[in-house]
């Protein structure tokens, strides 16, 4: 199955104009009066809870209500249309996509992915002992700097069963694991992307499934922390990050949302073949991460530092 990523996630929300805000904040740009996109189009859609539109809520409280996924052609979505209608409905939308279900009823849609190519610049970094990546006389950042978001990355779910989770989408969909946390679940990718991982699922009780979080890849870990600071600054609260970690090595800087999830910048992730041989961890701090920074307000050493309390 050649599935690339995910091209969209559609959410059911309690407070659309909050959620909107954070997603214009975040980076994304709207188009439409319901979609924030990233600079590959690919994204999310965001629509009152109560819109008949939707598809059917989990009955959890999530409110995330459809994981489109694009794929490379349309052999493909005949292919998983074929595969999934073997055992479940498989329904053939207005645009040509298809959507169904997996075994714990997510709500999935398959459709031609419009990720468009991008030609952009990664951030460049000049080492000792290597050829500078960045011309003399060119600087690296600006205050003026705002990263955007380049493409949706990837999806965490909690999930009751992690084991049958992994069995359908690799057994179903192609999915390939590439790690996985001992008793707590998977990382995944597709066939059609090199991505560590587009899926990771969390082991949870049943009364929990749902998103945990989603993310969008940035230019490089200044991106990250450029836009993570702003958001910061913008009165949001920070979850987890910034860090770095280990399965996947990407760069990471969590956020509260709206949406009833994290939502987390991203940059710098590992990509694998199929020569890869997938590793195995317990889970906790010491395997999640390198390191992990912690933010603090801008300060100049001008003077004598500000007394304890101040």
């Amino acid at each position: 199955m050649n599935i690339i990523g995910p091209d969209l996630l559609i959410f059911g929300v309690d407070d659309v104009n909050a959620c909107r805000e954070f997603a214009s904040d975040y980076g994304l740009t709207a188009e439409g009066e319901y979609r924030f996109l990233a600079l590959d189009g690919t994204g999310i859609e965001i629509r009152a809870k109560e819109d008949p539109i939707l598809p059917e809520a989990l009955g959890t409280g999530s409110m995330l209500r459809k994981t489109v996924y694009g794929v490379a052609d349309q052999a493909t979505v005949d292919a998983i249309a074929a595969e999934l209608g073997k055992d479940r409905e498989v329904r053939t939308l207005e645009d040509g996509s298809i959507e169904s279900v997996d075994d714990h009823g997510f709500v999935l849609g398959f459709q031609i992915t419009v990720r468009k190519a991008l030609e952009l610049p990664a951030e460049a970094i000049n080492a000792p002992g290597a050829p500078a990546q960045r011309d003399v006389n060119t600087v690296a950042v600006t205050k003026q700097d705002s990263p955007l978001p380049r493409t949706l990355s990837h999806v965490v779910y909690f999930v009751p069963d992690a084991p049958k989770q992994e069995a359908f989408y690799r057994d179903r969909l192609g999915f390939i694991t590439t790690d996985r946390f001992t008793h707590v679940g998977p990382f995944m990718r597709p066939a059609g992307t090199q991505d560590h991982h587009t899926v990771f699922f969390i082991q949870t009780p049943p009364h929990m499934k749902g998103i945990e979080h989603f993310t969008f890849h940035m230019g490089g870990p200044t991106d990250v922390v450029t836009a993570g600071t702003k958001m910061v600054n913008k009165g949001y609260q920070s979850f987890w990050g910034p860090g770095r970690h280990i399965f996947g090595s990407n760069w990471f800087w969590y956020f509260k949302s709206p949406f009833g999830c994290n939502m987390e910048f991203d940059a710098d992730m590992d990509l694998h073949d199929d020569e890869w041989e997938a590793r195995e961890a317990m889970p906790g701090a010491d395997n999640s991460q390198v390191f992990l920074l912690q933010y603090r307000e801008k300060w100049a050493p001008m003077g004598p530092p500000p007394p304890k309390g101040a």
